[in-house]
């Protein structure tokens, strides 16, 4: 489909007319012989004097030529385009944020795979994690894991297959032994000032409580809520494990609580499988369209078919005038 950027420039197209009727016509002093009985020299060769100018006759030709000239410039003044078929582009309105636990107890072996093999816990939270983002098409993920210290994977990315890769690349104890479930939030929140959605969601795995935060677990929770996050909190450790790695429901309830989340609980693979899903449903993905058609300029043909012609009226002026006098030096030789 052909439009016109610039379309009032075919305003322009009449402007020769109004100019040829408005405006004299050139006047040029040719020279003259005097000569001391003009008026016997008129009755004598017949004619009239007349005062006036001297306008040059075009041949019909010429004028189409010229008048061609001035609409294909013209045209090319409106910048014709060609409009592409519509691109449309989904951008995602909401940041999903992944916080991953790499402390000493998620070593413990105590769930299933899919061939019934008993794997540790960071092992099955990452085959299950890759299958959740398998079906994340189109939002932006990010990826923090804390131990006793916290740090960010893979900043807010819509390239999952990355983020992917880099989960796999996740080992136990490579941010600590301990469990600071309270600076990972904070750092959360830090990545998410920088998001401009609407929707700012946080998922917490973690298998033990709170033991290496500068700020705890809950007043992390009510500084994330007032920030508009949104955190779900899945505990995959043993309720039994006693000591540093017992597992504190209390305060993921309570984080997930304050800031309009759910809590979840998954003692298998199954049950991790399942959470996701109703993170799916809690949070179903959104969208915001944009489209636009790509442009391309077509002024260059126009502009070169007014190039072309001016100098094929050039060309036939100039060989009107060299080439007469090369007849007459030849017929003179």
């Amino acid at each position: 489909m052909i439009s016109l950027g610039l379309p009032w420039a075919l305003l322009l197209l009449p402007l020769p007319v109004v100019v040829h009727l408005g405006l004299p016509a050139y006047r040029k002093s040719p020279a003259a012989v005097r000569v001391p009985d003009l008026q016997r020299l008129a009755d004598l060769s017949g004619q009239t004097p007349s005062a006036g100018a001297m306008v040059a006759p075009r041949s019909r030709w010429q004028w189409i030529i010229l008048c061609a000239i001035w609409v294909a410039l013209v045209l090319a003044l409106a910048r014709p385009q060609w409009l592409e078929p519509p691109v449309v582009r989904e951008q995602s309105m909401r940041d999903l944020l992944l916080a991953v636990d790499l402390s000493s107890s998620m070593e413990a072996e105590d769930f299933a795979d899919p061939q019934g093999r008993m794997v540790d816990r960071l092992t099955a939270v990452k085959q299950v994690l890759d299958d959740f983002l398998s079906r994340r098409q189109g939002d932006r993920v990010g990826l923090i894991v804390f131990g006793s210290a916290v740090f960010v994977q893979v900043p807010f990315t819509e390239d999952l297959n990355v983020l992917r890769i880099l989960l796999d690349e996740l080992q136990v104890r490579m941010a600590g032994p301990k469990t600071a479930l309270g600076d990972a939030v904070g750092l959360a929140m830090t990545l998410f000032e920088r998001s401009e959605v609407d929707q700012k969601v946080l998922i917490v795995l973690t298998d033990g409580n709170d033991t290496g935060s500068l700020v705890p677990p809950a007043r992390a929770a009510e500084i994330a809520r007032d920030n508009g996050i949104v955190i779900h909190t899945v505990a995959v450790g043993d309720p039994a494990t006693v000591g540093e790695e017992q597992l504190d429901t209390a305060s993921l309830v309570t984080v997930a609580d304050v800031t309009g989340g759910r809590y979840f609980f998954a003692a298998d693979r199954d049950q991790l499988e399942q959470i996701y899903s109703e993170l799916d449903a809690l949070n179903p993905r959104q969208v915001e369209t944009l489209s636009f058609r790509p442009q391309r300029d077509l002024f260059q043909w126009p502009l070169g078919l007014a190039l072309a012609l001016s100098f094929l009226v050039a060309a036939v002026a100039v060989s009107r005038v060299i080439l007469p006098r090369r007849w007459s030096s030849a017929g003179a030789a």
